[in-house]
């Protein structure tokens, strides 16, 4: 068997300049942030993908793919495995070329996703409660109709068709010193790796990965792409577990840097997008922003042009309550703290002079004991991280015991929800995050695969409109063999799991 030839930059090159997009996709416009310019001291562009007709990048890839695609090929159909922009982009590229498109998505899909694919011209199937169990399918189906699969992102021609977003960014702006780009599986940042390095090789290309779902840079870590497993799918956009291995290739070769953000950065660049031109970016979409802003401050870069990738807007309205409560942070206007204070009249007068000029905008409390008090806190801040760490240190001085939680998503998604929550008595105790699918029964299956093996100590989530919703569970565990049962529980389930059990702020709130 004769093995396929790997393909150089130059072979790139040419196909990103012979793409087939434009029946489907346009060229879209490179804008100043204008206000976010004047903050960060650098000239700040945003590549306008939200403009596409599915508002989102993943048309080009999508239509670029099915254009080469012969006619025998597109007269047998189309079948993908998404539950987001790539199943658009497939169904409108099909009914561009008039091809059949069949959109696996997972059972936990919202109706919304599943009727944006319709109404495009494509034909849903549910399967399964992942995106892995959703794609092993689509293979089965595409092997059993004689269907061609479209790949979200490791694919030569759907790695081409979104490198054109690269050609056009080198047309719109002359002087260019740094792109950034969001990688998921790494689809987009390959294509625009590639094409810049082929040309502009004194380009800066940087990679963004979101915390949370950093598969790049673990394969980076590795030398190749490895399963980082448990992923956050707060930017579901880029929630991927696994890099592809030819963008893992091409990223190696061609990205300068790569650099994560927490979700909270996301939210702050969400901010941003939508103070500058009022367009709503999904969290995905305002990643590459969110790096931008990260590694222009930490590198102290003064002046240039600097670009990112507005990759997509398809939001959910809902995800946007979390996005208000935390760009303060992301932007580190506010800080988290946890604090002790004496359980008497006017402790908490005393805290609110201790913290200064500074505005106490959250503070929650329950009492839990006759002589000390533990609270939750969140303060304005004007200066940063550095006006945090003063302020903690200026509290610690006064004689108050100080935690800072303000990088501690668990707090931040979970405990402030639950202030006051102490057991009655001691537990053997063991604290786990999950993460549940977005369906009616998925609680259900969890209670019916614990059964009557342990009592439920914790409990908490709330659906945010998310694939996955984050649920933080604790169970009274007594015994190493009742401890082992729990793990094999946990297997049944199949639900992603990480145990929390020592983190900080469950230890000084909830246990």
């Amino acid at each position: 068997m004769v093995e396929p030839r790997v393909l150089t930059s130059q072979d790139y090159l040419h196909k990103i300049l012979l793409a087939r997009i434009y029946d489907a996709a346009r060229v879209t416009p490179l804008h100043r942030l204008e206000a976010l310019s004047e903050r960060l001291g650098v000239n700040v562009l945003l590549k306008r993908e939200d403009y596409q007709k599915v508002h989102s990048f993943k048309i080009r890839g999508a239509y670029n793919k099915l254009a080469h695609l012969s006619k025998e090929q597109l007269a047998k159909g189309v079948v993908a495995a998404s539950a987001g922009n790539h199943a658009q982009g497939v169904a409108l590229s099909a009914s561009k070329l008039g091809a059949r498109a069949v959109i696996v998505m997972p059972t936990t899909t919202p109706d919304l996703k599943v009727n944006a694919v319709k109404h495009l011209g494509g034909e849903t199937v549910l399967f399964g409660e992942s995106f892995n169990e959703a794609y092993d399918y689509a293979i089965k189906l595409a092997q059993a109709e004689g269907m061609t699969l479209i790949p979200p992102y490791d694919d030569e021609d759907v790695i081409a068709g979104q490198g054109t977003i690269a050609h056009e960014i080198l047309g719109q702006c002359s002087e260019i010193d740094t792109v950034f780009v969001q990688i998921g599986g790494g689809g987009l940042a390959a294509g625009i790796a590639v094409y810049i390095k082929s040309l502009l090789p004194g380009i800066k290309v940087v990679g963004v990965e979101a915390e949370g779902s950093a598969c790049m840079k673990a394969a980076f870590a590795c030398g190749h792409p490895v399963d980082i497993g448990f992923v956050s799918h707060f930017a579901d956009g880029v929630a991927v577990s696994k890099a592809g291995s030819e963008t893992f290739r091409l990223c190696r070769q061609n990205l300068d840097d790569i650099v994560t953000c927490s979700n909270d950065e996301i939210c702050a660049a969400m901010k941003d997008i939508f103070d500058d031109t009022r367009a709503i970016a999904e969290p995905s979409g305002a990643l590459s922003l969110a790096g931008l802003k990260k590694y222009v401050r930490e590198h102290g870069i003064t002046g240039g042009n600097h670009i990112a990738i507005l990759s997509g807007a398809n939001v959910k309205f809902r995800t946007l309550r979390m996005v208000a409560e935390r760009c303060d942070v992301g932007e580190m206007t506010e800080g988290i703290i946890s604090v002790e204070i004496p359980e008497s009249k006017g402790s908490f007068l005393n805290f609110c002079k201790a913290v200064g000029d500074r505005q106490v905008t959250e503070f929650s409390y329950r009492i839990s004991d006759e002589t000390r008090a533990r609270i939750f806190a969140s303060i304005e801040l004007s200066g940063g991280r550095s006006e945090l760490h003063d302020l903690t240190a200026s509290l610690q001085q006064q004689g108050y015991l100080v935690t800072d939680m303000t990088e501690d998503s668990i707090a931040k998604d979970h405990v402030r929800y639950m202030i006051g929550g102490h057991p009655p008595a001691k537990l053997e105790e063991k604290l786990f995050l999950f993460e549940f699918p977005n369906s009616k029964d998925a609680l259900i299956r969890f209670l019916e695969t614990l059964g009557d093996m342990y009592s439920i100590t914790l409990f908490h989530f709330r659906i945010a409109d998310l694939e996955f919703c984050s649920v933080l569970c604790g169970f009274d565990v007594g015994d190493e063999q009742a401890s082992a049962d729990l793990d094999d529980f946990i297997k049944r389930l199949n639900y992603p799991a990480l145990e929390v059990t020592h983190n900080s702020a469950y230890q000084q709130f909830l246990c």
